[in-house]
């Protein structure tokens, strides 16, 4: 699987460089006022590109963070009451079995069928 992965991204980054290089002529940029800027079209697209990936990369990492930091909380508390000790005179509960259902002890129940 891991192997796949690479080779993806071996492929990818070989078919950016063909692309880059292929396209590697100047775009001017029209600025405010009379400035203009001469930019290279694969360093503008991933400029752009850039401009719109990391704001929401940084807030799905930040998101992630924030609910990573409730789960170790909720886990900390949860193992908190779980080892409280109990106090003198004060036994644990004890085991109580769950009662069968009574369509359960009649299809058990050797007697309930009728003999061949």
């Amino acid at each position: 699987m891991q192997f796949l992965k690479t080779l993806f991204w071996v492929i990818l980054a070989i078919l950016l460089v063909l692309f880059a290089r292929g396209n590697w002529e100047a775009v001017t940029l029209e600025l405010w006022g009379d400035l203009e800027v001469d930019v290279k079209l694969p360093v503008l697209l991933l400029a752009v590109f850039l401009l719109g990936f990391l704001p929401m990369f940084i807030i799905h990492r930040a998101r992630l963070w924030s609910l990573n930091r409730r789960l170790e909380a909720h886990t900390r508390q949860a193992t908190a009451v779980h080892n409280v000790p109990l106090g003198p005179g004060h036994s644990p509960a004890p085991d109580v079995a769950l009662e069968e259902r009574p369509e359960e002890r009649i299809a058990t129940d050797s007697k309930a069928w009728p003999a061949a």
